[in-house]
């Protein structure tokens, strides 16, 4: 039962029942004080797993206290548009991952401090220079996918773990951006660094370290899987950071190579400065945010797509035949394709509807007092804006729970556009390689199944589509598949 409190009665109490107790307080219209108590699964999951109950029982806009911890919770498209886009300074901050503390106040993604928005803005320039989104960056994709197909040739149609294969793709092509190299499909560094990300994206969606980052207080010297991901993620740093040294020994101001070069040149000139942006630690952390997060998302994306196309063989049908008709057997796909095949356009957006691999967004955190529907929400308040409650809205997405292309295409068969697609969130804090992920996910799809026929292990039937962990993110399960040439068919 619910039992209504008063707001100086409420504020700030905490509950002697255990450590996982949660405090709901309604944020919506003449909305009193209220508490629920919710079980220790629930909160060591992501928002995303537990929103939508409580969203329907207090609105679109609600507070939660964990222990004294206080998150501002939007649930819906108004809302998480409003808090993403028009109040995108005001909640601009990032909350804080304590997983992920080597990395504080450097970076682009974890960083909350004075450097984020210059590093950002640079980052962000700096990719563009170097093809992020254009045609540098196409053909660098098209050169890949061709060596990926090769290591898919090599399986000779028999069963394997996708997992490493297909990561090496996109692996490689941030790998050429940020240091103009790309590794061979067998690299044992490039494998244990895939086995790095793969493991932290498991590691950071499992319920203990959900319970870390909201109770690092508490746990900070518990034995667990905490210590684990922290070991982890400092491992990738030092890779990262001799990277750049290794590129600091060689550099040319004069022919900048790639985005560490650039970095660097950056570097060079703030040397006299007092409090410089660009340090060696800066650009370090900057580029393992980048290499991680351009690997694993689109590498667990594509692993997924493949899982559901086995799942729904008539679809992957249809894309042979719209590939063929399109493309032909023999000519490398292209971005320009994307125009004349709507329904592989419209199964790259449902894959990344339905999989909605980032379901409560990267935290963000107020950056000063804000009023925000007639409520102020305090400056350093933690400000969750569930992007499932988007790709998930059944009034835009009719049986969002099930694997519809038709969802992104009109009554003609042509591909239609939805604002509720937010998979890679909006506003400041959005992710900077949205441009060249969307370029990866349509192109390495249309290179596989141009040559390729999936054919799973089980009956399409028996396929589960459920995640394995559900936090920072949904994580697919795991399996094995086999590739049959077309041309054997």
């Amino acid at each position: 039962a619910l039992d209504a409190l008063p707001a100086e009665e409420a504020s700030g109490e905490v509950f002697p029942r255990s450590l996982w107790v949660l405090l709901v307080t309604t944020a919506t219209l003449g909305g009193t004080l209220k508490r629920d108590i919710l079980s220790e699964s629930a909160v060591a999951h992501s928002p995303a797993w537990w929103s939508p109950q409580l969203a329907e029982r207090f609105g679109p806009v609600f507070t939660l206290y964990l222990g004294s911890r206080r998150f501002v919770v939007l649930h819906g498209y108004k809302a998480v548009k409003e808090v993403l886009l028009d109040y995108r300074n005001e909640f601009s901050g990032r909350g804080e991952t304590p997983a992920f503390q080597v990395h504080q106040d450097k970076g682009i993604i974890f960083n909350n401090g004075p450097t984020w928005q210059d590093t950002r803005r640079f980052s962000l320039t700096t990719l563009r220079d170097f093809g992020m989104g254009k045609q540098g960056n196409e053909q660098r994709i098209q050169s890949e996918a061709q060596l990926l197909l090769g290591a898919l040739r090599k399986t000779h149609g028999q069963p394997f773990d996708p997992t490493f294969v297909i990561g090496f793709a996109p692996y490689n092509v941030i790998s050429n951006i940020l240091f103009h190299k790309r590794a061979d499909y067998n690299d044992k560094t490039a494998l244990r660094m895939l086995s790095l990300f793969n493991e932290n994206f498991y590691l950071l969606s499992s319920p203990w370290i959900q319970l870390y980052n909201n109770f690092p207080g508490y746990i900070r010297y518990l034995p667990g899987s905490h210590r684990k991901l922290i070991k982890n993620v400092s491992e990738i740093k030092e890779y990262a950071l001799e990277g750049v040294k290794d590129h600091q020994k060689s550099l040319e101001p004069s022919c900048p190579r790639d985005f560490t070069d650039t970095m660097l040149m950056e570097m060079e000139k703030e040397k006299h400065s007092t409090d410089p942006v660009y340090t060696l630690d800066n650009i370090a952390v900057t580029v393992a945010d980048l290499l991680f997060a351009g690997t694993e998302t689109t590498n667990t994306t594509l692993r997924y797509g493949l899982l559901i196309l086995m799942k729904h063989p008539e679809v992957e049908e249809k894309l042979h035949e719209e590939i063929d008709r399109v493309i032909g057997p023999s000519r490398i796909p292209a971005v320009k394709d994307r125009l004349d095949m709507p329904y592989l356009d419209a199964v790259v957006h449902e894959i990344q509807r339905f999989i909605d691999i980032i379901p409560s967004n990267l935290s963000h955190k107020a950056t000063r007092d804000t009023v925000f529907r007639g409520y102020v929400i305090p400056k350093g308040t933690v400000i969750i804006p569930t992007l499932d409650s988007l790709l998930y809205d059944s009034q835009e997405f009719p049986e969002p729970e099930k694997f519809k292309p038709e969802h992104f295409l009109n009554e003609n068969g042509k591909f239609k556009y939805s604002d509720h697609f937010k998979p890679f969130s909006a506003g400041k804090r959005v992710c900077v390689g949205e441009g060249l992920a969307r370029m990866e996910l349509f192109l390495f799809l249309a290179s596989i199944l141009q040559h390729f026929n999936l054919k799973s292990l089980v009956d399409p039937k028996d396929i589960d589509l459920s995640p394995i962990a559900i936090g920072f993110a949904k994580v697919p399960p795991h399996y094995k598949l086999c590739v049959i040439p077309r041309s054997q068919v």
